[in-house]
């Protein structure tokens, strides 16, 4: 329908809009020309996630949209809410600490690298004309720039202002997207069948828990640069016949940055999201006065650093080498906690279906680390070999970066052990898919390229079954490779090739093999990031393409992190529950009655808004899903919320429910739900190819459509005419029974696609 050039917009923006055919537009004033058929119309939220070109720059806030998914992956769980709210505080906790990583990062890059150790060299600032005002002899002496703590308050302007932007990204994308009040909740006295909490008012409004966690995140940031600078200043001022007034300046900046980053952790541990009602309230005080605070103290800090110090000389790394490895200890910590947690709930409310049995958040939490770290090193290394190049004439990065780099070659190569298990059982798949296909077009000749083409795309598809497995064990290998890298980091005090001389000459051979690597390859990872990014600024079909990693990243509401790119839901939800209740309420040409429809991602959209509805609403609504991943991704990564019985419960609170899948299809898969109530929602998988070879019917070859179009297949018609025959013109009686045929209605409701 989108595609017809007679197709209008009849409501919404350029972001998000509701589309129909141009002679249905007025249909609500039309009632009688309406009789009997129903009136089409396409809600559609593509701009959301892949709209203009600044949706590529949302790459670099990869680490922390990963993290908030760990948040909304929390295994079922009975009468433990006291241990859900601990896993959410751990989740935030790790949020925070990614934070913390990125702004480091960009003081490691802008502070140390580029200000402390190329500046303060002699050999390195002589190719770079642009650090000439900077830059020192070899006797120390330079510009009035020139002295280190000068050079440290005027490279921290570029941290600071990452930190900055960070907030007023998150301020606007909530602004832009998130700032939509769901529909105005009235007490229902069925409400409490729902077995979710997407259907609580307060769900698809997060607004004060992000504008809070939005200011202790900022505030973090600000003081990671503070500390930088100020740590360095102080430790010089604390020498043996320095400034008494400096290095009392010194000891109580320091305080002040340990009291700063005791109360953002209380601001993130102190409340979590409210659901329960919608939470219009915002703590004005904290929110505005915790980053001034902050930036406040940073400033006091740079002319604290500025001061003159005309001994100050810089050698060696930037002091605080060890903050990466205490960023990694904590990470690591509150990974092995978030796992304990994880498994303490899921045997709470076992269930084989859920991802990794239940440690599918810790997993996902590890990754969200691994990429902060990746961005982080690879980021320092390719600015440290642009500065120096093959000087050798500065320190570089700190070691345990070096070591990080250095696991990442043994991590690929079990990457490539589990990519060849993984390929031997997708060809041995193949071989029985083979004999599967062959007997379901039995009355045709058989093609055996054909047929190996059939039977390989339904094994492909069925790999998405085995990701929570590669998932876990990449995790798993990851956090013990992590954990090498930092205790080699500490008990060395050496980067691997250097602590390896003395070794037998295979482990020392091992050693700087994998360093040489592993820095080639974070480097290469870092470009190839930022490459990606570009290509997608520039070109709308990556953009697509990246738009549908954000189809799942960014359903969920940012509950852990307030940097993560913005959640589309909490504007497409409102806008499809506002639809659907108006419609519901336009009595007079259709009964208040529709048909809610949902492909891939749109299932879920379609499900969360059903849920929104007051349940006297939500059985006016029949639900038609296709290529849906409710249950094959959503109920298995995200048991509490799509789990059985929350599915089960939108089943029995929906007037009906029908669901296409196919078994070439690699997102979309049945829905599973158990005993009578399975058969009444799924139906038998499609075939795909409809033809195996050419008929009067289909003289061409049919091609296997895996995900896309099943709106033409003939069994999304006819199921389509069924809901639509099946809905009343008032609130329907209790559902019948499973053996009863559907009874058709004096007239058609309205078709809305998601």
């Amino acid at each position: 329908m989108l595609g017809d050039p007679r197709t209008v917009r009849i409501a919404g923006d350029d972001t998000a809009a509701l589309f129909r055919r141009a002679e249905d537009a007025d249909a609500e004033a039309r009632p009688d020309d309406y009789r009997g058929k129903p009136v089409p119309e396409a809600y559609v939220w593509c701009n959301l996630t892949s709209g203009n070109g600044s949706r590529a720059l949302w790459l670099l806030l990869l680490p922390f949209m990963v993290v908030n998914l760990a948040h909304w992956m929390r295994p079922t769980s009975r009468h433990r809410r006291r241990l859900a709210r601990a896993y959410g505080l751990l989740v935030r906790l790790t949020g925070l600490t990614l934070t913390v990583l990125l702004v480091a990062a960009a003081c490691e890059v802008a502070l140390d690298l580029t200000a402390w150790q190329c500046a303060g060299t002699p050999r390195c600032s002589a190719d770079r004309a642009w650090l000439g005002f900077l830059a020192t002899d070899g006797a120390g002496h330079g510009g009035w720039w020139a002295q280190p703590g000068r050079r440290l308050a005027l490279a921290a302007l570029l941290p600071a202002a990452l930190t900055g932007l960070l907030w007023y990204l998150s301020h606007r994308t909530w602004s832009a997207y998130e700032s939509q009040q769901p529909l105005p909740h009235q007490p229902d006295p069925e409400e409490e069948t729902s077995r979710t909490a997407l259907g609580r008012p307060g769900f698809w409004y997060g607004r004060r828990l992000v504008a809070r966690l939005r200011a202790a995140h900022t505030a973090a940031g600000l003081l990671t640069v503070a500390a930088a600078v100020g740590a360095a200043a102080a430790r010089h001022d604390r020498r043996p016949g320095g400034p008494a007034l400096l290095d009392v300046l010194g000891w109580t900046l320091v305080t002040a940055f340990v009291l700063g980053i005791g109360v953002v952790v209380w601001v993130v541990c102190r409340r979590g999201r409210t659901e329960n009602r919608l939470d219009r309230e915002l703590d004005r005080a904290l929110v505005r006065g915790l980053p001034l605070a902050t930036l406040a103290l940073l400033v006091l800090t740079l002319l604290y650093a500025g001061w003159s110090r005309p001994a100050w000389q810089t050698a060696g790394r930037l002091p605080g080498d060890a903050t990466f490895g205490g960023i990694a200890l904590v990470q690591g910590l509150l990974i092995v906690a978030l796992a304990g947690c994880a498994h303490f709930l899921y045997r709470t409310a076992p269930n084989a279906r859920t991802a990794i049995r239940g440690l599918g958040g810790p997993a996902v939490a590890m990754l969200a680390c691994s990429l902060g770290g990746v961005m982080s090193g690879g980021g320092a290394q390719r600015v440290a070999d642009w500065l120096d190049g093959a000087h050798g004439s500065i320190a570089g990065p700190p070691v345990l970066l070096t070591w990080q780099a250095s696991v990442i070659p043994a991590l690929l190569v079990v990457v490539a052990l589990l990519c060849a298990y993984f390929g031997v059982r997708t060809l041995q798949r193949k071989r029985r898919e083979m004999a599967a296909v062959a007997a379901e077009y039995a009355g045709e000749p058989q093609d055996t390229t054909r047929t190996r083409r059939i039977a390989g795309t339904r094994a492909r598809a069925a790999l998405t079954d085995r990701a929570p497995l590669l998932v876990g064990i990449i995790s798993a290998v990851t956090l013990l490779l992590g954990a090498g890298a930092l205790a080699g980091a500490w008990l060395t005090k050496q980067v691997p090739a250097k602590a390896a001389q003395g070794t037998p000459a295979v482990v020392e051979g091992a050693a700087e093999t994998c360093q040489a690597l592993g820095s080639w390859l974070i480097g290469f990872g870092f470009i190839l990031f930022v490459t990606w990014g570009r290509r997608a600024y520039k070109d709308a079909s990556a953009r697509r393409t990246i738009g549908i990693l954000w189809d799942v990243g960014t359903f969920w509401p940012r509950a852990a992190h307030p940097f993560a790119p913005p959640c589309y839901a909490e504007r497409a939800v409102p806008d499809l529950t506002w639809r659907m209740a108006a419609w519901t309420r336009a009595t007079s040409a259709t009964g208040g009655r529709l048909v809610l429809s949902g492909h891939s991602q749109g299932s879920v959209l379609a499900a969360a808004a059903a849920w929104q509805l007051r349940p006297s609403v939500r059985r006016r609504v029949a639900l038609l899903t296709y290529g849906s991943p409710l249950e094959r991704l959503y109920g298995r990564w995200f048991p509490a919320h799509f789990g059985p019985a929350a599915l089960t419960s939108l089943h029995r609170e929906v007037d009906c429910w029908r669901n296409l899948h196919r078994p070439t299809d690699p997102i979309g898969g049945p829905i599973g739900l158990r005993g009578d109530c399975g058969p009444q929602v799924d139906r038998a998988p499609l075939k795909d190819p409809l033809a195996y070879g050419r008929t009067e019917e289909h003289p061409l070859p049919a091609p296997i459509r895996g995900h896309g179009d099943y709106q033409s297949d003939p069994a999304f018609a006819e199921e389509r005419a069924r809901l639509l025959a099946r809905l009343k013109a008032v609130v329907p009686a209790p559902r019948p029974a499973a053996t009863a045929p559907l009874t058709p209605a004096p007239a058609n409701p309205p078709d809305t696609a998601g």
